[in-house]
Order: C-alpha cells, then sequence, then structure tokens
C-alpha cells in the first residue's frame, strides 16, 4: 500500500477529550484534515485552525486516505461504521480506518472481516496515556490488523503517538488495552488500600508516599493516581464509568481465553461499586475514595 504522508487527508470521527486533541496533531503534521463529530460545537476550534467539516461520517470519508475514529463504545464504532451515513458508504477500496476507541476484540476482529470485504483496512489502536499524552502527542497506541495498513498508516501514527506497536491480527490491539487497564486497576486498588492502611496506623500518608515513591513500588499508579487520592482530586482525567467499561471488557477478554484471573474479576468489582458508589463522573481513581470509605476513613 501507498503510504499515507502529509499533504494526504486524514478524516477523524468523534471530538471527545482525546479524539479533538488527537485530530490537532494529525493538522499540525501537516495533514488535510477532515472532522465529524455529533456537536458541531466540539469540531469548531479545529475547523477554525484550518480543518474542514463534514456533516458525516459517510462525507468524512469520502476523498480521505485514512479515516480515524475515536467513540466511546461497541456499538458507537459499529454506527459509525456501517450505520446510516457510516464509513463504508464514503470510504474508497483501498482506504486505512483506524479506530483509536477501545472496544471487545472479537468485535473489532469481526468490523475488520466486514471491512476487508469492502477492499478497506480496518486497523484497531485503542490509545493509553490519557487526554495529557493526547494533547503531547506521546501517546501508546496498541495495534491490530494487517501489517500493510499499518505501515501505510505509519505517519498517522508518528502525529500522535511516541510508542506504537503492530502487535497481530485485527482485535489484537484491544486485548492489549484489556491488560494495559486491568493492570492499571489492580494497582489503584493496591495503592488504596496501602494509603488506608497508613493513614489507619496513624502514618502520614503524603509521607508514606515519598518513602513507597524510593522504593520498589515505584510506578506510575503511585506517582499520579495515589497523589490524586490523597489530594482528593477527582476531576475527571478518565471517568470512572469509562473505567467500568474498559474492566467490562476485560473480564471478557480473559473469560475468552481462559485465564485464571481472580485480579481481575475483582478490578471490575471495584469498578462496579465505585460508579454504583454515585463516582462514575469522577475520576478513576475515586476508587481511593471508596476504600478509604469503607475502611472508615473519614475524610
Amino acid at each position: 500500500m501507498t503510504p499515507i504522508t502529509p499533504p494526504a487527508r486524514i478524516a477523524f470521527i468523534g471530538m471527545g477529550v482525546m479524539g479533538a486533541a488527537m485530530a490537532a496533531n494529525i493538522l499540525r503534521a501537516g495533514f488535510a484534515l477532515t472532522v465529524a463529530t455529533r456537536s458541531r460545537a466540539k469540531a469548531e476550534p479545529l475547523v477554525a485552525a484550518g480543518a474542514q467539516w463534514a456533516a458525516n461520517a459517510a462525507d468524512a470519508a469520502d476523498g480521505a486516505d485514512c479515516v480515524c475514529l475515536c467513540v466511546p463504545d461497541t456499538p458507537d464504532v459499529e454506527a459509525v461504521l456501517f450505520g446510516e451515513n457510516g464509513v463504508i458508504e464514503g470510504a474508497a477500496p483501498g482506504t486505512v480506518v483506524i479506530d483509536f476507541s477501545t472496544i471487545a476484540a472479537a468485535a473489532s476482529a469481526a468490523f475488520a472481516a466486514r471491512m476487508a470485504d469492502r477492499g478497506i483496512v480496518l486497523l484497531d489502536s485503542p490509545v493509553s496515556g490519557g487526554p495529557q499524552g493526547a494533547i503531547d502527542g506521546t501517546l501508546t497506541c496498541m495495534v491490530g490488523g494487517a501489517d500493510a495498513g499499518f505501515s501505510a498508516a505509519r505517519a498517522v501514527f508518528d502525529a500522535v503517538g511516541k510508542t506504537i506497536t503492530l502487535l497481530g491480527p485485527a482485535g489484537s490491539g484491544q486485548v492489549c488495552k484489556s491488560a494495559n487497564q486491568l493492570i492499571i486497576v489492580s494497582a489503584m486498588q493496591a495503592a488504596a488500600e496501602a494509603l488506608a492502611m497508613g493513614r489507619k496506623a496513624g502514618l502520614d500518608p503524603m509521607l508514606m508516599r515519598q518513602a513507597l515513591l524510593g522504593g520498589s513500588a515505584r510506578s506510575f499508579v503511585l506517582e499520579n493516581h495515589a497523589k490524586r487520592m490523597l489530594d482528593r482530586n477527582f476531576k475527571p482525567g478518565f471517568r470512572a464509568e469509562l473505567m467500568r467499561k474498559d474492566m467490562r471488557l476485560a473480564l471478557g477478554a480473559v473469560r475468552d481465553n481462559g485465564v485464571f484471573a481472580p485480579a481481575t474479576a475483582l478490578a471490575a468489582q471495584m469498578m462496579e461499586a465505585v460508579v454504583n458508589s454515585g463516582r462514575g463522573g469522577d475520576d478513576c481513581a475515586s476508587l481511593g475514595a471508596l476504600v478509604a470509605e469503607l475502611s472508615g476513613l473519614k475524610d
């Protein structure tokens, strides 16, 4: 396949926090950009910066060498790709579609097969790195799909990410993202329990965290999520309700692959509890507040 390089036209569908930031970096890299989203107001900053607006996914895909999407869940991806005025109605054979959403692995593989029937390459590429990583263009892209499509779209990936790995056939990126999320939530649970233990034993939790950061327990979760727990800063970077969705996907992935996974099961149940306790709109680090509450700690 011919490499997709600036100033080729890229379509981006989905202007949430992550999608808008990734689209901005694609535009900044020198690509021509077309954007589409349910609320045009979210796309206005990009339109003002030079992007074209499309009324729907089909119009966005028309004439684009690569179509990117970043939407919340599996049904949303299916609607964008195959629904009325979907990508499949506007994309020409040979187009590469990159799905940056986090959805079910089996669905990703099935969607890729349906697109392949029309001569379109679909790559699943869920990302990690959060809103700041999206802004900085340093996301980790976990990619599944055909090597030819991945190689052709390499410049698009380079515009949004720093660590970009082709992991295998369609759906492989989603499996890796489930692994990423179950590790994060399990580590958050451990950090929350450790901080609660320290507080109940009379330790200063700030000093305790500082000490732990100097040893083998140092981790991204301890550096970032644990600090949010201690600061009670639950302004959403990644909402708990989205992490619950991701942990449901992780449960499906371990089940489908026959894995003994008690840590995944516990992590998923804790995210259910976080959301059911009224914290669904808060950052997922509000898991720490729930553990503290269940431990009898008063804030």
